[in-house]
């Protein structure tokens, strides 16, 4: 795994290898975030966002938004393995002035800081309802031009307070893309 474009492509990310079924990590293969990051880079939605990354695991998605141009990202992760490789790999991109690594159960966030975020990436455990939660959770923290990035294993509609705007498919991996409403 490693960061696909931007001031640090090709930088090679911590190896969690297939993924920690235990901790429920299961990182987005490079194949799927370089046409995740495309779609993004076309809607413009990148260059100077604040971006809340939840149920972070390794970090993958919002430091992949860092690189390409993002202000600042804020990584949600309740596991003590995902919690240890997002800090390696801030550490390793000398990144800490631009990251904040919050410890904390995505489906109840409470107070994330003042400032909204207008990119959101949503990637909880496959078919558990926790990406519903969340972002039932984290309405309140969500700028009004917020765009969300929702993977699960299904096509997933948006809940209140929030639009569809686009679906892929990637293999077994589903993106719902949305905004808040």
């Amino acid at each position: 795994m490693r960061i696909i474009a931007g001031r640090w492509r090709g930088v090679p990310l911590a190896n969690v290898g297939r993924g920690d079924a235990q901790a429920h990590l299961r990182p987005t293969p490079d194949r799927v975030r370089e046409s995740l990051f495309s779609m993004l880079t076309h809607r413009g939605v990148i260059d100077g966002a604040h971006v809340l990354d939840l149920f972070a695991g390794t970090g993958a998605l919002g430091l992949e938004a860092l690189s390409r141009g993002a202000a600042h990202v804020t990584f949600a992760e309740n596991g003590r393995v995902g919690q240890k490789l997002i800090a390696e790999n801030i550490k390793k991109l000398n990144a800490g002035d631009q990251t904040k690594l919050l410890r904390l159960d995505a489906t109840k966030p409470g107070e994330l800081g003042p400032t909204p975020f207008n990119l959101i990436f949503l990637d909880p455990p496959y078919g558990k309802g926790m990406g519903e939660k969340a972002l039932a959770a984290i309405r309140t923290h969500c700028a009004d031009d917020a765009l969300i990035v929702w993977e699960e294993n299904a096509a997933m509609d948006p809940p209140a307070g929030y639009a569809l705007l686009d679906r892929r498919r990637f293999g077994s991996t589903h993106v719902t893309l949305l905004e808040t409403a």
